[in-house]
């Protein structure tokens, strides 16, 4: 440890940050490494695909409590102690549900993984930020930020692979190794933080309930909404009003009681607000475009599930090559155009993307991948370090887990979001296309011609072929309004950026 700093040694530090970040990484790919094996274990199970859906959802819930509950456990049991005991938590879970032949049991396992690697993701920043010294906080947040975006677009590239390749299970006993080596390194390089004040008086329990309670509701309200036709079903109506209640009556609550669950306190920074406001729009438009991206390449280009991810390989290459650039400007240009560079370029590729066609080869989706990697590379790094610099080392946990809950957030708004405005556009544009589809139009009858001329040369009869004309005259007709649809959701999460604007003027400006 460096006298004079207060932080450890350059070798050190960056032993410390492979640390954190290999249990970061798999914490986090975990949100979405399942998602592509579902089918698979509907089969193992016998379960319908509504009930397999658990298996995520259950995930889902359990680490978004945990990320905001990081800090009062650290404070509780001392921060590598918590440390230690959800990594261990999360690699035991994840034996067992390699090993779930049960759908009850796998929901059960899938709970207690995410219990423990939700509360690795906020306290794996906190340690880097405070390891690192000031002027490496942009370059340490560029490292943090390969984990926490990279990974949920490998999710399901990795886990088609290993689900294809080895069975489902794999996608779980891959984590074992990795967290085996992330216990030894933890146990021999993590070190209590001085910062840290140890114990506590009394226990919010009064918190705790109104913190699982609210938040489980929002996520199932989320999650469930577009299944079961949002506010048509009396469950989703419930949920929605049961978050609204349960997380007003928690910041009510967090505001007057000395030891809080969650530290709300932490918004009366107005920077750390800024950051707080611009990651629920990074949440958004990032997990909603890891949704999309793969669903057109999939369902409108007719891609493999491999070959849709190696078709977005540039995007996470990007971020790779741009986040260490970003890291080394944090501090010395101002933060605010730094983040606002990375703001329009983001918002640049989302908009060059709603331009996309039936025809676009990967060579046209290219501009549209590299600029919404690099921007999201540029953005992250400098707003994680600018949001937080302002925060005093004791709050850097609680102020990380908020910062983290505002992108999941956001990421869970940008899922419901892509989904229900995918199948609502395309309604709306197939209604406006099949208006002009009338005997009157002539194209539309060349077209008709056309095709019942194609289908009669097989050997079909004229009735025949004059039906199945109009069957792919009617699948030509919906794969236009689909495309039509993403192009208008692409455009949608483009114009989100304009909203982070006023809050770049809120972050700090250059490092002091």
């Amino acid at each position: 440890m460096n006298a004079a700093t207060g932080k450890p040694p350059a070798k050190e530090k960056w032993l410390i940050a492979v640390t954190v970040m290999l249990a970061t990484y798999v914490a986090v790919i975990d949100l979405t490494i399942v998602n592509v094996a579902l089918p698979q274990m509907r089969g193992t199970f016998g379960v319908t695909l509504d009930a397999v859906t658990w298996v995520a959802v259950s995930y889902n819930i359990a680490e978004i409590v945990m990320v905001t509950m990081a800090s009062w456990f650290t404070q509780l049991m001392g921060r590598k102690r918590f440390y230690l005991a959800c990594l261990t938590l999360f690699t035991i879970a994840s034996v067992f549900s390699g090993l779930a032949r049960s759908l009850e049991m796998m929901i059960l396992m899938r709970t207690l993984q995410g219990l423990g690697g939700g509360a690795l993701i906020p306290m794996a920043q906190a340690i880097m930020l405070e390891v690192f010294p000031e002027e490496e906080h942009g370059m340490a947040m560029a490292v943090f930020m390969m984990g926490v975006v990279l990974a949920p677009a490998m999710g399901p590239v990795l886990g088609g692979w290993l689900t294809d390749a080895y069975g489902w299970p794999w996608i779980f006993y891959i984590n074992i190794p990795i967290g085996a080596i992330s216990i030894l390194l933890v146990m021999t390089f993590l070190k209590e933080s001085a910062y840290l004040k140890q114990g506590l008086s009394r226990i919010d329990v009064v918190g705790i309930v109104l913190l699982v309670v609210g938040l489980t509701a929002l996520q199932l309200f989320m999650e469930q909404g577009e299944r079961r036709d949002w506010f048509e079903s009396n469950f989703i109506v419930a949920m929605a009003v049961l978050s609204l209640v349960g997380l007003t009556a928690l910041v009510i609550w967090e505001l007057r009681v000395e030891e809080p669950i969650v530290n709300l306190r932490v918004l009366k920074n107005l920077p750390f607000v800024g950051g707080v406001s611009m990651g629920l729009i990074f949440g958004l438009t990032t997990f909603g475009s890891i949704f999309i991206l793969p669903l057109f390449l999939q369902q409108l280009q007719g891609y493999s599930v491999m070959d849709s991810g190696l078709i977005q390989m540039p995007r996470m290459l990007i971020v790779v090559a741009v986040a260490p650039i970003a890291g080394r400007l944090y501090g010395k240009l101002d933060n605010r155009l730094l983040a606002a560079i990375g703001t329009a370029v983001m918002m640049a590729g989302y908009l060059d993307m709603s331009r996309f066609t039936l025809e676009a080869g990967w060579q046209r989706m290219l501009p549209g991948l590299l600029m919404t990697g690099g921007g999201m590379a540029f953005l992250f790094s400098v707003l994680s370090a600018a949001t937080m610099r302002t925060m005093p080392p004791a709050l850097l946990t609680a102020a990380a887990g908020l910062f983290t809950l505002s992108r999941r957030i956001g990421g869970n708004i940008g899922y419901a979001f892509v989904a229900n405005q995918i199948s609502h556009r395309s309604t709306f544009h197939e209604a406006r296309l099949v208006d002009h589809l009338t005997p009157y139009d002539s194209g539309t009858m060349q077209a008709l011609d056309g095709l019942t001329g194609r289908l009669a040369v097989y050997g079909l009869p004229p009735g025949v072929a004059e039906q199945g004309a109009l069957k792919l005259l009617d699948g030509a007709v919906a794969r236009q309004a689909t495309m039509m649809a993403y192009n208008d959701v692409f455009w949608m999460m483009g114009m989100m950026f304009v909203i982070t604007f006023p809050f770049v003027l809120l972050l700090g400006g250059r490092r002091a």
